[in-house]
């Protein structure tokens, strides 16, 4: 299979991983909308949110909380907007939630690996 997100799965790409388990990989994405711009991807490939189960949903919606006090503790969000694509909008096609930060001071796009270190002082998870 030709997917970025199942190569980073596999370690074939390297990723700046926040949080891994059995189910769920959550990591920086290289081209942030803003500082703290996490991607959630299930480690099964599943297209988009019409192949979905349940189960994977519900960890998915679970982690995605865990990594907003994360995001909360380490980086000092203001606010976070969840985004998941489909179909033609969906740039990547296996199953990702973004989950972008806010702020309400404007904020100077920092390198990826910079806002990494930042996280990972925080990780307790």
């Amino acid at each position: 299979m030709n997917c970025v997100f199942c190569k980073i799965i596999e370690g074939e790409i390297p990723s700046y991983t926040v949080y891994e388990d059995h189910i769920v990989k959550v990591f920086l994405d290289v081209n942030p909308d803003s500082n703290g711009h996490l991607l959630i991807i299930p480690k099964k490939h599943i297209l988009d949110i019409s192949e979905m189960d349940s189960e994977t949903w519900n960890h998915i919606l679970k982690i995605s909380k865990e990594m907003r006090t994360l995001l909360e503790k380490s980086l000092h969000i203001d606010g976070l907007t969840l985004i998941q694509n489909n179909g033609m909008v969906q740039e990547v096609k296996h199953f990702h939630l973004h989950l972008k930060p806010f702020y309400k001071d404007p904020q100077t796009i920092l390198p990826v690996q910079d806002i990494y270190e930042q996280i990972k002082k925080k990780i307790t998870l």
